[in-house]
């Protein structure tokens, strides 16, 4: 299975994605400012993927500082945190990543510091990979013998630290011997469905059909779908989700042809502080995104461009929100608060 990111011990490689699937590439960050670029330019993408990559940013940023006195040292370090959940706002994996790495460091030594925050960031890695496969597990019971799922963007090995939300339930459900046929989104304007999400299945020898974003609502009213499944950015108190940019169309549709709808994401991607999906922030990106196809420009030079990445599903239109602690349906406020409280 592809790795997102190695750490080799004094460098992190980064495998960047915007050239796949032409082109597998691993870019070396030495530096935490070389993190933060890989996250913000999406060499690195995916909510929990980007949270795995910020802890060990922080390692850099701790060794960079660890002469020095211990509360400049975490004032540093602290800075560095700052700039890393600056990168992308709306997936709370990264400043949940930080935020952890603060914590540890603030209870060791400065001189304990590379050694320790090195484990952490380390178990966060595994951690990641142990979650997406619980997900999958408790996923199971949502998934048909033989099915045909849609997913939108991509959340799996790439958008993790290894085997997926979303695609680590159809891997689990596929590992279980069911007939599993998956339609991926293309997934505008950065096509990580096109490019990614059909690659990566496709190495892992999983039936898949590439299908552009806008023909979603039609393959559901042939009855060509029974199940979506995508992953998540952030989720609210209530269960109201942030993903990439499409997904409230294709709940919507889903919901009009009386498709399940399941959200895949471990426990730390839910913000609790947060009560519905209007205070989820939104990152806004780049408008050549939208206007350009790599050097190619699709669009006329000047025209008005508007590029939110993500948008929010309401929950009400959500079946069944699955983490790595459980599956919650119904009270999402309810049942989401007992999984982290437990």
């Amino acid at each position: 299975m592809v790795e997102t990111v190695r750490w080799d011990g004094q460098i992190l490689w980064v495998l960047d994605q915007r050239r796949l699937p032409l082109d597998v590439c691993y870019e070396p960050c030495r530096t935490v400012e070389d993190v933060a670029r890989s996250i913000r330019e999406m060499y690195v993408r995916g909510a929990p993927a980007i949270g795995v990559t910020a802890a060990y940013g922080m390692v850099l940023a701790a060794r960079r500082h660890a002469e020095a006195a211990a509360d400049r040292a975490l004032e540093a370090l602290s800075g560095s945190a700052s700039m890393l959940d600056e990168t992308r706002p709306t997936a709370v994996n990264l400043s949940w990543a930080t935020r952890k790495m603060l914590e540890t460091a603030r209870g060791i030594p400065v001189e304990r510091w590379s050694e320790d925050l090195a484990r952490c960031a380390g178990d966060i890695y595994l951690e990641d990979i142990r979650s997406c496969r619980a997900i999958g597990g408790f996923a199971a019971s949502y998934v048909p013998e033989q099915a045909a799922i849609l997913t939108h963007c991509n959340a799996g090995a790439l958008a993790t630290a290894g085997y997926g939300t979303a695609l680590g339930v159809i891997r689990r459900a596929v590992d279980d011997g069911k007939k599993i046929r998956v339609f991926a989104d293309e997934t505008r304007p950065f096509l990580q469905g096109a490019r990614l999400t059909a690659w990566e299945l496709m190495e892992d020898g999983i039936d898949v059909t590439l299908i552009t974003d806008n023909m979603a609502a039609y393959f559901m009213a042939q009855g060509a779908i029974d199940l979506v499944v995508v992953g998540a950015d952030r989720i609210a108190a209530n269960g109201d989700t942030a993903n990439k940019i499409g997904t409230y169309g294709v709940a919507l549709a889903a919901r009009a042809h009386d498709i399940p709808f399941l959200v895949a994401a471990p426990v730390n991607t839910v913000d609790l502080s947060l009560p519905d999906g209007s205070y989820i922030p939104i990152e806004e990106r780049d408008s050549r995104e939208v206007s350009h196809l790599g050097e190619y420009q699709l669009a006329p030079t000047g025209v008005k461009i508007r590029n939110p990445a993500f948008d929010v599903t309401p929950h009400h239109l959500i079946t069944a929100i699955i983490t790595d602690q459980g599956a919650v349906s119904g009270d999402f406020k309810g049942g989401l608060s007992a999984l982290i409280s437990s």
